[in-house]
């Protein structure tokens, strides 16, 4: 396979189109990792589901107190102005819309905008959780992924094969080897690696790419 990005510059790549102010959910596990990067003069404000607003990042090793942690239970910070808040004031947040922007993973992504992150199969989970909330309650819904699975096959398919967490709610999608959109039931390529080819890229996607006058070159930091 092509030189692809890592996890890490995934992360990296999602971070720099979150707005500064925005109200932020990150998927618990890989999406975590783009509170790491916000850009400079930028600071977006961290929601989690079990009730907490505007939390700081981890605390180092061995300082952790751990009645403060996220929904992944990871250990968190506080700042000055963050919230505490019951788990169902934190689903009214994300029910009532008032989420900029959620950041989730996922094991397959529809052109038409419909999102699978949740399994019941031998190494799955026993039930969707916040995710179907998130999907329908943020106003934009990104995901970060790997562009094909570890044996290969495409994870942006025409349709889902697995459970749905949501129905035509993704708008973008970040890979390891493109910046894809998802407009009006298709997959727009906005950037990609310039190591790859438009056709090598088609061969690893499940559905076709749609192409704009200007793909721009996917160019990220070593991290």
């Amino acid at each position: 396979m092509t030189d692809r990005l890592t996890s890490t510059q995934i992360a990296w790549r999602a971070a720099q189109d979150i707005a500064d102010g925005a109200y932020v959910n990150l998927g618990i596990g890989f999406p975590e990792m783009v509170a790491r990067f916000q850009p400079p003069g930028r600071e977006a404000i961290f929601h989690t589901e079990n009730g907490i607003l505007g939390f700081g990042e981890a605390p180092p090793a061995g300082e952790e107190d751990w009645d403060l942690i996220n929904a992944g239970k990871k250990a968190v910070t506080v700042k000055p102005g963050t919230a505490f808040f019951h788990h169902a004031d934190s689903f009214a947040m994300v029910r009532g819309g008032h989420l900029d922007v959620a950041i989730l993973g996922a094991y397959e992504v529809a052109e038409t905008g419909d999102l699978a992150n949740w399994s019941t199969g031998p190494k799955g989970v026993p039930a969707v959780g916040g995710a179907m909330d998130l999907v329908h309650g943020a106003k934009r819904v990104a995901v970060i992924t790997e562009h094909v699975t570890k044996d290969g096959k495409p994870k942006l398919v025409k349709r889902c094969s697995l459970p749905l967490t949501g129905v035509g709610c993704v708008t973008r999608v970040y890979t390891s080897l493109a910046v894809i959109d998802v407009e009006k039931g298709r997959f727009v390529l906005r950037e990609k690696l310039p190591s790859l080819s438009v056709s090598e890229l088609q061969t690893m996607t499940g559905a076709e790419l749609v192409l704009p006058e200007t793909i721009t070159d996917l160019i990220v930091p070593e991290l």
